[in-house]
């Protein structure tokens, strides 16, 4: 499953789901939490239930993200959504692995009444958005079979702890929530899972947007999440390999390949060891 891009929609929105399906996306995700208002909930959950009846074929996963757990909404969302179609959850405001493990039962339970194969749901959490999280993250690993990655966010956590702002003036993120972004990026690496980066809020700043993401790439993350359509093209740009990448990767695993017992190689003019050759791989691997 490709996850370089995700596409949150708002579940009510007719508009906007036909417009997200032509941005490119890896994935979307049909929202029946923070951008659907109380009072829409119960439409948006039928809405999002009617989409994944059709038949049209779709180059891109469908996720729903869900009530949190806390909210009393999450049992009618998940028995709406179940069904064919469906390729995963996003679990907003997860604790640790135990919440993972939790959703693993119910979804154990939903597929077969669905007539579903045991284990097609996937799960992805957002793993920073209480304070209680911030010490469950050891908790992923090892990963539950039906995690697919973990993702962050800073604006429920800074409403959590009593934030008057979570951004410097120059808009970097402020110390808390610069330890949050790489402690996520670690929790992930820990679960052998993708890890995802959070929005990019501004979404008319496309130059700030692609310097972030440059940076995200560079220190690990395989994806981001997106709230506009115009901001897909930037990161499905910008997480993926470039041809030179690729055939640097290339050259490594092939040199390898063909001196197994090596613990050391020059490639370009450069010695590379094992940790080089299993992000070569990683490299190729996202391609």
């Amino acid at each position: 499953m490709k996850l370089r891009s995700l596409l949150f929609v708002p579940g009510d929105s007719e508009r906007k789901f036909a417009k997200a399906q032509a941005a490119g996306a890896d994935a979307l995700i049909l929202d029946l939490e923070d951008s659907v208002a109380p009072q829409q909930k119960a439409k948006a959950r039928e809405h999002v239930a009617a989409l994944l009846e059709s038949p049209a074929a779709r180059d891109w996963s469908f996720f729903v993200r869900i009530n949190a757990l806390d909210t009393a909404l999450t049992l009618e969302d998940l028995a709406a959504v179940v069904k064919p179609g469906l390729d995963g959850l996003l679990i907003p405001k997860a604790n640790g692995g135990e919440d993972i493990a939790r959703f693993g039962y119910f979804l154990d339970a939903l597929e077969a009444k669905a007539g579903m194969a045991n284990g097609s749901v996937k799960l992805a959490a957002v793993a920073t958005e209480t304070a209680r999280a911030m010490f469950g993250l050891a908790s992923y690993a090892p990963a539950h079979p039906r995690l697919v990655a973990l993702t962050w966010g800073a604006e429920d956590l800074a409403a959590a702890v009593g934030a008057t702002d979570n951004r410097e003036s120059d808009g970097a993120w402020t110390e808390p929530y610069r330890m949050v972004r790489t402690q996520s990026l670690f929790a992930a690496a820990a679960a052998e899972t993708t890890p995802i980066d959070t929005i990019h809020a501004d979404f008319r700043d496309s130059d700030g947007l692609e310097r972030d993401c440059r940076r995200s790439r560079r220190d690990g993350f395989l994806g981001r999440m997106a709230i506009h359509p115009d901001q897909v093209a930037i990161i499905n740009r910008c997480y993926t390999p470039s041809e030179a990448e690729i055939a640097h990767a290339r050259r490594i695993v092939d040199a390898f390949a063909a001196d197994p017992g090596a613990g050391a190689l020059g490639i370009d003019g450069k010695m590379v060891d094992i940790p080089h050759l299993k992000a070569a791989r990683k490299v190729l691997a996202s391609i």
